[in-house]
């Protein structure tokens, strides 16, 4: 497996560019399933769990086809004779389970295995299948996989005991072909959400409340396939934000999606981040020594579970005492131990981390564990004393595109070591 190696001490400055967002771009191909004709997706990341997923539609029967740099994809479902979802393909990526809601919606069938990816706590799918039996469906749990069946769905009134980004697309992706109104309370506000009603509305969907709590979905009889352009990378945009606080950097952040970023640009101007849109981009300047702040995470619009990892790190070497609590997964702290390797002095009671800030890391050998966690360890290693080897980076490759390559142009010392296994 793949390894990166990292001298820490060197501020970033330079300019850097998001990508479009994994988190945006998955919802959007299992969409194509509900319809005959071309979608095509543009501002495409090269991400591993696209490749995952681009290999699940073809076993499925979809015709998938990329332009010449990866960056549009074009999706032809008009022959999907398997509406199934193999374990092979869904252990290492859990928003396979994305496909079960269109399958059900056209099909009137799916079976797919229930679902991997980072190991962070148990994220379990009953809301995903609550809500499709709300609407009609027979669903089983059959030697690991679910087994949807409908002749029909109906709209419904569907309560989410706490929001779920993967479940209200689920539901929204069935409920487009539901017969009446199907109405969705406590759902996911994430802008991964809007733009997915979006793109079904252009679709010839009548979806509305999307971005807040409550969202309404008209059924209709035809989708016609179309274009859709992926958002940009909140999540990706964030981790460089972190990467230019930690090391006193200089950076420009273009294709940042600021707007989305309220709770996180927050805590970094709290922490003592100048953080100031230009023209073209986002200008986020690290100033030293980094101030302790308090981190609690919450669902949209809060503080994303997805940035606790990497704020982890930078207070990691601030000045004082920062208690982050982790409050949507009960297993995401798996990055301390390896950043307690470096010399971090972090401790953990329940979904709280006591994080007392020391004066430096201590470059070492680690090991990512998940995509955020991996994204944590490359910033604890540009801002550490010495050498970082952290193994296992085919996590980060799932949702972070050419990282090294972008830190590499900012002034970072970092290399990949590869090794013969490819993705």
């Amino acid at each position: 497996m793949d390894k990166l190696i990292i001298e820490g001490g060197n501020r970033l400055i330079g300019t850097v560019e998001i990508s479009g967002a994994k988190n945006a771009v998955l919802p959007l191909m299992a969409a194509s399933l509900l319809t005959d004709g071309q979608t095509r997706l543009t501002n495409v990341p090269k991400l591993r769990d696209i490749e995952t997923f681009k290999k699940l539609l073809v076993h499925m029967g979809c015709e998938v086809f990329s332009d010449s740099d990866n960056r549009t994809l074009t999706i032809c479902a008009d022959n999907v004779t398997r509406p199934e979802a193999p374990y092979e393909l869904v252990k290492t990526m859990r928003a396979s389970i994305l496909v079960l809601g269109p399958l059900v919606a056209r099909f009137k069938r799916a079976r797919v295995s229930l679902p991997g990816g980072c190991t962070i706590g148990a994220r379990p799918v009953n809301l995903h299948l609550m809500g499709l039996e709300k609407m009609g469906a027979r669903v089983s749990i059959e030697h690991g996989y679910i087994v949807v069946e409908a002749e029909k769905l109906t709209g419904a009134h569907i309560y989410l005991d706490q929001p779920t980004v993967t479940g209200t697309e689920n539901i929204m992706l069935a409920a487009v072909y539901a017969e009446g109104e199907t109405t969705i309370e406590n759902a996911a506000m994430e802008p991964e959400i809007t733009a997915l009603a979006s793109a079904l509305n252009r679709m010839g969907a009548d979806i509305s409340g999307a971005g807040t709590d409550t969202i309404k979905i008209t059924g209709t009889s035809e989708l016609r396939a179309t274009e859709h352009r992926v958002i940009y990378d909140r999540i990706e945009a964030g981790t460089f934000m972190i990467a230019s606080a930690i090391t006193t950097g200089n950076v420009l952040i273009k294709n940042c999606p600021i707007e989305h970023l309220d709770s996180l640009v927050a805590k970094l101007k709290e922490a003592g981040t100048e953080i100031t849109e230009e023209e073209d981009g986002v200008r986020v300047v690290g100033q030293w020594p980094i101030r302790s702040v308090d981190i609690k995470t919450y669902p949209y619009p809060g503080f994303p579970t997805d940035m606790q990892a990497q704020i982890m790190t930078m207070m990691s070497v601030a000045g004082g005492l920062s208690v982050i609590t982790e409050t949507i997964f009960e297993n995401r702290f798996m990055h301390v131990a390896e950043l307690k390797r470096m010399g971090a002095d972090i401790t953990v009671d329940g979904r709280n981390a006591i994080v007392k800030g020391v004066d430096r890391l201590s470059g070492a050998p680690l090991m990512a564990t998940d995509l955020r966690a991996s994204a944590s360890l490359v910033l604890a290693g540009l801002v550490a004393d010495g050498t970082t080897i952290i193994s296992r980076i085919y996590h980060l490759d799932r949702g972070y595109e050419d990282i090294e390559k972008k830190l590499k142009a900012l002034g970072a010392r970092i290399e990949r070591i590869r090794s013969e296994e490819r993705f």
